[in-house]
């Protein structure tokens, strides 16, 4: 990482956002940015619920200093200002159900408060939006990856993962004796969206007896096959990971629709816990974490990465070095085009050292 130069370049304004789902360790980066850029001697803008705060008029932001982005948030789950995964701005919802595009009123936003550049924490789909904003309104834009599901390409940890694997590692730590006392065979249901990430190193390391992901086509005859083969070897439980995004028996993947009309991933859980039940005759019950994978303390280690991509992200604005993303890569802080990672999601490759690990264990991906 760079150095604070003996001359800084002239006092500069930057806006900070963040964007999609929320995670643990947001509060970090906001608090590393805010500590790199004072170090500058520039101000730093944090524009609220992402790019809906741009969109307000008066536009909707607070200056961020050491009081209000101190080390008491480093603990915090969420963000301090506020999220949207709604609300594309190239094709926002109006009130009678059709589509608008106000990304001109963004772009705006961006003037009216007089940024000389903007950092955007955000996953993948959030830099789609926010780099096509910062090409048509020559904004300079600088990303950090945040994402519990890890599916963000270029680099093999988002904010937020490591928390959301801990969450998940912990639910199964409280099943298993639950489990062993009644004889049961236990289903968590995981998040990752369409990514087993989650899943496969919670799974792992909770010491499931199968793990269900997206990447990999599985068979209920399989699972069930393997459970009764615990059996036999004297095991009277069974712990089962799903994520989220594993189809039915039919291929299709389960969603349910919210008020809002979006639908989101949920309810395979319940799905694989009936036919294992059906083909074993096991009790079975399912546990679904949802949103506590989100709501977190961060782990030290999502705090300490939050951090690192913070104070990198804000020397690459010094080094005038813009449209890239902060990328973690063999224990190393870097940086990379924001074009390369754009609609090029990370998911697990079938034949990954973790996926191997997983099969030398003995754990059963259901393609058995």
């Amino acid at each position: 990482m760079q150095a604070t130069p003996a001359t800084p370049p002239s006092r500069r304004t930057i806006g900070l956002l963040t964007s999609g789902g929320d995670c643990a360790g947001l509060n970090a980066v906001i608090r590393a940015v805010v500590t790199r850029a004072q170090g500058y001697g520039w101000t730093v803008q944090g524009i609220h619920q992402g790019t809906l705060g741009l969109m307000r008029r008066p536009v909707a932001f607070t200056t961020l200093d050491g009081a209000r982005a101190g080390a008491d948030i480093l603990h915090r789950g969420g963000t301090i200002l506020g999220t949207t995964n709604t609300g594309n701005p190239f094709a926002f919802p109006a009130a009678d159900g059709s589509t608008v595009d106000r990304s001109a009123e963004v772009i705006e936003g961006v003037r009216l408060m007089g940024l000389d550049a903007m950092i955007g924490i955000g996953g993948d789909g959030s830099f789609a939006i926010l780099r096509r904003l910062a090409q048509q309104g020559g904004i300079p834009l600088v990303g950090i990856p945040k994402t519990i599901d890890n599916d963000v390409g270029a680099t093999e940890r988002s904010v937020g993962y490591d928390t959301a694997v801990m969450v998940a590692t912990e639910a199964l730590d409280r099943l298993t004796p639950t489990a062993a006392s009644h004889a049961r065979v236990m289903v968590l249901e995981v998040m990752g969206r369409d990514a087993g990430h989650i899943a496969l190193a919670a799974g792992i390391a909770g010491g499931a007896d199968v793990i269900l992901i997206p990447e990999i086509r599985y068979r209920v005859e399989s699972v069930a096959a393997h459970i009764e083969a615990l059996r036999r070897r004297g095991r009277n439980f069974a712990l089962v990971v799903v994520a989220e995004a594993v189809p039915d028996q039919t291929g299709e993947r389960v969603r349910q629709q919210q008020a809002s009309g979006a639908f989101t991933y949920g309810g395979i859980g319940e799905i694989i816990a009936h036919a294992i039940a059906t083909r074993t005759g096991a009790e079975t019950r399912v546990t679904v974490l949802g949103h506590v994978q989100r709501g977190s303390p961060p782990t030290w280690n999502d705090r300490l990465i939050a951090q690192a991509f913070g104070v990198h992200a804000v020397d690459l604005i010094a080094a005038g070095r813009y449209d890239r993303m902060v990328a973690w890569q063999n224990r190393r802080v870097v940086d990379v085009p924001l074009a390369e990672i754009i609609d090029r999601p990370q998911t697990v490759e079938p034949d990954s050292p973790l996926v191997r690990t997983a099969r030398g264990l003995g754990i059963c991906l259901g393609d058995g």
